[in-house]
């Protein structure tokens, strides 16, 4: 084990030391912030070092790995990332020790419907976020989130796409309702919810990440197939979540939500649009953590823009981490790499400011210091 954690320590030196060359001092270092910007998918249920997500680690210092059970391009014909807990475990600590125990590994275990270690692989009974808003006892919210927490801990997960403070306002809306991902059409239901799972999973070292900002659970369609326009269907009480849990400092991630709302921008989307996510999260409610995107995969930002053109606007907009799942309508080994050198040729060009890559990696390491990555 020694052997090994030398060599990779050596690997990481060589691969920098190269980069240097390549790019000149200054040039690395703005990539390797960049880096930081991204969360990758990937396929594979171990770490090789010929894959390319081996590659992302040591050579593009991405911020972090998804994990996910199911591989939609392939309908499920190529493996993704769990089968067992052991396998997930030793995948966990294979990827910790690429990235030199800084890589933010992340996952969407909300409970329910949407879980990524299900029983059928090994892992225990969960249950969706709608059954405990029902249930609403403090008590057993906190049991069902201590068990998510410890498990998540335990198999080297430290990030956490959960709790969802979407309200229910829209039962039959098929990304939140339809899926029991809501605790609650009541605000007061939400919050108290997801406080508790917020502060169980901060207690076990896990980030939790509260979604879909500024709200997605009045929508009619689903963003991962294209534009959804709630416009008509929002309720202003769906940012309330958002503004009680951050006033109490204890939010320290929040996701985007591709939606498009022209209360909020009549041109772009919320994960696009700095009327959204500045004026309203940074400056109306205050929030200084870290934004970062919901899958940008998804139908309503890559088959809607150019990926210069979301990586951009997004930017400007305030998104300083990136979810690239590689798990949407198709597969592309590269994407990341892809986006990673949109951004360096946006700010080498002048389009985009080097002050956003700056400030976007001091949130990120400041998050990852605070959890003792």
């Amino acid at each position: 084990m020694k052997r090994y954690i030398i060599f990779i320590a050596m690997t990481l030196c060589l691969l920098q030391s190269i980069q240097a060359q390549q790019y000149g001092k200054e040039d690395a270092e703005l990539r390797n912030k960049i880096g930081q910007m991204f969360i990758a998918g990937f396929r594979g249920t171990e770490l090789e070092a010929e894959s390319t997500i081996y590659k992302l680690i040591t050579q593009y210092n991405i911020g972090g790995v998804i994990l996910f059970d199911y591989d939609v391009p392939s309908k499920g014909k190529k493996v993704r990332n769990i089968k067992s807990p052991s396998q997930l475990q030793k995948l966990c600590s294979e990827l910790q020790k690429a990235g030199n125990n800084h890589l933010f590994i992340s996952i969407d275990q909300e409970g329910g419907k949407v879980s990524r270690l299900k029983e059928k692989y090994g892992f225990p009974a969960t249950v969706s976020a709608e059954y405990l808003g029902e249930n609403n006892k403090p008590q057993t919210t906190s049991q069902y989130a201590a068990r998510t927490a410890e498990l998540l801990k335990n198999t080297g997960i430290n990030l956490n796409f959960a709790p969802c403070v979407d309200l229910n306002v829209n039962p039959n809306c098929p990304i939140v309702g339809a899926l029991e991902r809501s605790f609650s059409s009541n605000p007061q239901v939400v919050i108290s919810n997801a406080r508790i799972w917020i502060e169980e999973a901060r207690k076990r070292g896990v980030v939790s990440v509260i979604k879909h900002f500024p709200g997605h659970g009045s929508s009619t369609k689903d963003t991962h197939k294209g534009i959804v326009d709630v416009s008509q269907t929002y309720d202003t009480m769906e940012l309330s979540p958002y503004k009680t849990l951050i006033k109490e400092g204890i939010v320290d991630m929040v996701m985007t939500s591709h939606i498009f709302n022209s209360l909020f921008d009549e041109e772009l989307p919320a994960t696009l649009s700095y009327k959204t996510l500045t004026n309203v999260l940074r400056v109306q409610m205050g929030f200084n953590g870290v934004i970062v995107s919901d899958d940008m995969a998804m139908g309503a930002i890559a088959k809607e823009y150019d990926l210069s053109f979301a990586l951009r606007n997004a930017i400007e907009a305030g998104v300083n981490l990136f979810i690239l799942s590689n798990n949407g309508d198709k597969y592309d080994e590269d994407i990341v790499i892809k986006a990673i050198d949109n951004v360096y040729r946006l700010v080498k060009s002048g389009k985009l400011d080097k002050k956003y890559i700056i400030e976007s990696c001091a949130k990120i390491e400041t998050l990852k210091a605070r959890y003792n990555l």
